[in-house]
């Protein structure tokens, strides 16, 4: 499905993870001071370097995650595993349905905490139910507790973990995927037959309490490390 022929209001609501992660973001953003420095760790193209105006921003990616895509105007090529800064030098970090890309996810969530300042803080967004992508660059998925562990393995402490939606934002989301099945013009009889529940799954959601069957997590962390 192109959510992008889509007016924005309705495109916020089907495509509600990435709404949560953008609004995340802006929010992080608003709270780090001007002239801050910012990591954002797994930059790909930069999707979220206008998010930081006023702060001096640093998109680190290996640039090897989707054929696809321009890495031309990363500032730093280089592996999260073994960041090229030196101790403490960033007030604030940004790692977006990255961490899901890496082979040895627990050196980098301590490679983060080390370039953070003490009380510097990190945006983590992680998939739980997702789709495999950017193949064969996939190797794990989260659960709650899995952010939970990684964040204590690197010293760092949890400000707030929020989920992506539940399980029938998830099954919405899933109805609309199903349309990538089918060739021209089946995909559009699919999208039809679809729309419908999709758009009206999501008016279920406060039914999944437990929020178990997620999209994702998103959690800021804070750096506790002298």
């Amino acid at each position: 499905m192109n959510a992008g022929i889509l007016p924005g209001p309705l495109r916020r609501y089907v495509l509600d993870f990435e709404r949560r992660i953008e609004d995340a973001v802006r929010a992080f953003a608003a709270a780090l001071p001007e002239g801050a420095r910012v990591l954002d760790a797994g930059a790909g193209e930069g999707t979220y370097k206008s998010h930081f105006p006023k702060q001096r921003y640093v998109g680190l990616d290996l640039g090897i995650g989707d054929g696809r895509w321009d890495y031309s105007r990363l500032d730093v090529l280089g592996d999260l595993r073994s960041l090229p800064f030196g101790d403490g030098v960033f007030d604030g970090a940004v790692n977006i349905v990255t961490l899901e890309h890496v082979r040895a996810p627990h050196i980098v969530m301590g490679e983060l905490a080390r370039v953070l300042r003490p009380g510097g803080r990190l945006l983590l967004v992680v998939p739980h139910e997702w789709e495999v992508h950017q193949h064969p660059h996939d190797f794990f998925r989260y659960t709650r507790y899995g952010v939970e562990e990684l964040a204590r393995g690197a010293g760092m402490r949890m400000v707030s973990l929020a989920d992506g939606g539940g399980y029938f934002r998830l099954l919405a989301r899933r109805l609309l995927g199903g349309a990538q099945f089918f060739p021209f013009p089946l995909d559009v009889v699919w999208l039809a037959l679809a729309a419908a529940p999709a758009l009206l799954l999501p008016l279920l959601d406060g039914l999944d309490r437990r929020k178990d069957f997620t999209l994702g997590y998103l959690a800021v962390l804070e750096n506790g490390r002298e």
